[in-house]
């Protein structure tokens, strides 16, 4: 496997960008939660190795949530574990060594310092989970008061007292009297309106340099998001992976670099990110959809590249993300590219993301037969919506197609 000179700071950063689109309404509430976060543990001098574990956590504590219904619900200021998406990210953090010290922050980012005490956990786990807690609820109780009246400062003095009222049972009393100190300043609220480049965020993506980072390293990480994407409905499970494994493979039949194969694996994984803004009744909608569901559905490509675009380093994966719903005689979208546009690379991504769909139960059809799905695929090539030449590789080897997909045992 290849190496990918990338900033992980950078990568974790732009990707959880990803997270945020799942509250639709509500972006950048990850990020949000993280500068709050941050700014506390600045205020209580905590050390940069203590301040960037928990600007990562913060950044990442919602990483369970794959359903717009979940991420509805947590916007009540009592919300707990709904969904258990507590357990859910820290069993997903844990599964990854670069990440795993942090799966205890998010385990308990929902409980409170009452709780808290009595856990058998370290004092910066405790504090640093609770400090994310209370950043979350700060963050709801701004974008609640948001909702009454736009100015971002007409609920500054409601939070306040409402965050001060909680302190000793459900907030630790330190953290609470850093929230108090920060707040108080106009700036601090308006720094939130442009969190991505305010606060911590530009010295911790910064803090970290470009450096060659193993393939199965950097998967390790991207997994997490593809998790969440695959997660959001019962009838995309396992589908980025699928996607990410026949792209790969079909790669290696057409002789492309072992670098070309890993980024069009890791596109696999990815390039259905933007679908995290698509509201749940949509995806689960058995009939069809209405020219403005559509819209919104036609939108994902162009939002995964708007995710992608910014992780130097993934220049390729982002385009290829971008086109993975393009047809080789322009018919596509978003950009209507035809075949003297589209990359070997991207061709092999779109018959890898029909493959999949067709071959998955959808709630507005049952999944395709072998015979039906090799006969849609010539269809399409045949009509010039997807590359013959990728057409014929798959059906030349359509088991193993089948197979590296894992879905040998499902459609036959």
């Amino acid at each position: 496997m290849s190496k990918f000179n990338v900033n992980l700071h950078q990568v974790i950063f732009s990707l959880s960008d990803a997270l945020d689109l799942v509250g639709v309404d509500q972006i950048y509430h990850g990020k949000r939660v993280a500068y709050i976060a941050a700014e506390c543990g600045i205020a209580l001098n905590w050390n940069k190795k203590r301040l960037d574990d928990l600007f990562l956590a913060a950044i990442l504590h919602d990483c369970g949530v794959s359903s717009t219904a979940v991420h509805t619900k947590l916007t009540n200021f009592e919300g707990k574990n709904v969904g258990n998406h507590c357990d859910i990210g820290a069993n997903l953090l844990q599964k990854r060594p670069l990440l795993a010290k942090l799966a205890d922050y998010i385990l308990y980012h929902h409980t409170s310092w009452a709780e808290l005490q009595g856990l058998d956990l370290s004092e910066a786990v405790k504090f640093g989970a609770n400090c994310i807690y209370m950043a979350d609820r700060v963050d709801i109780l701004m974008l609640n008061g948001l909702q009454a009246d736009a100015n971002i400062l007409a609920s500054k003095d409601s939070i306040r007292r409402q965050i001060k009222a909680k302190s000793g049972r459900w907030f630790q009393d330190e953290l609470v009297d850093s929230f108090l100190q920060i707040s108080a300043s106009e700036a601090f609220w308006f720094s939130m309106e442009q969190v991505q480049n305010s606060g911590y965020a530009p010295t911790w993506v910064a803090d970290h340099s470009a450096q060659a980072i193993d393939f199965q390293e950097l998967k390790d990480i991207i997994q997490i998001f593809s998790h969440i994407v695959d997660a959001k409905h019962r009838y995309t499970a396992q589908y980025s992976e699928g996607v990410a494994k026949l792209s790969r493979y079909l790669g290696e039949l057409f002789k492309l670099s072992e670098h070309s194969c890993d980024k069009l694996e890791l596109t696999g994984l990815l390039h259905d990110l933007g679908m995290l803004r698509v509201p749940d009744n949509i995806l689960a909608r058995a009939n069809k959809l209405s020219p403005s569901e559509y819209f919104i559905v036609q939108r994902h490509s162009f939002d995964s590249y708007d995710i992608l675009k910014n992780i130097a380093g993934f220049e390729d994966i982002a385009t290829w993300a971008a086109q993975h719903h393009e047809r080789v005689d322009g018919s596509g979208y978003p950009y209507h590219y035809n075949e003297q546009k589209l990359s070997i690379e991207a061709r092999i991504i779109a018959v890898a993301v029909v493959f999949m769909a067709l071959s998955q139960k959808r709630a507005y059809r049952d999944k395709f037969s072998p015979q039906q799905l090799i006969s849609e695929l010539n269809q399409q090539a045949q009509a010039g919506k997807l590359d013959k030449s990728v057409v014929l590789m798959v059906e030349n080897n359509f088991t193993a197609c089948l197979k590296v997909a894992q879905l040998l045992d499902d459609i036959i």
